[in-house]
């Protein structure tokens, strides 16, 4: 490779670099701790949905969990709506404490 094909390709690459460094990589890391959110889930877990509605996982299946949200109502949701599982956040905060 010369040192005018370095010139052209040498810009291009640092931008792939770049790219991976700063969007690609970050993005995976948050897609690999949104699935482990996500399996995580058991029943008796006190989460918040997407949407904002909190309530108790009673029943988890593939790709759909039954919130109770008060005594008389379950809710039905695709695992996806589930944004923070109350339940562990607060298990680890408490262990943060402790140390």
């Amino acid at each position: 490779m010369d040192m005018q094909s370095l010139g052209v390709w040498g810009p291009i690459l640092l931008m792939v670099v770049i790219f991976y460094f700063l969007l690609y990589r970050p993005q995976k890391n948050a897609q690999k701790k949104r699935q482990s959110l996500l399996d995580s889930i058991e029943v008796g877990d006190r989460i918040m949905t997407v949407g904002g509605i909190y309530g108790e996982i009673t029943k988890v299946e593939d790709d759909t969990v039954m919130l109770k949200i008060s005594d008389d109502v379950q809710l039905k949701l695709s695992r996806a709506a589930v944004h923070i599982n109350i339940t562990k956040q607060e298990a680890a905060q408490t262990d943060d404490k402790k140390d």
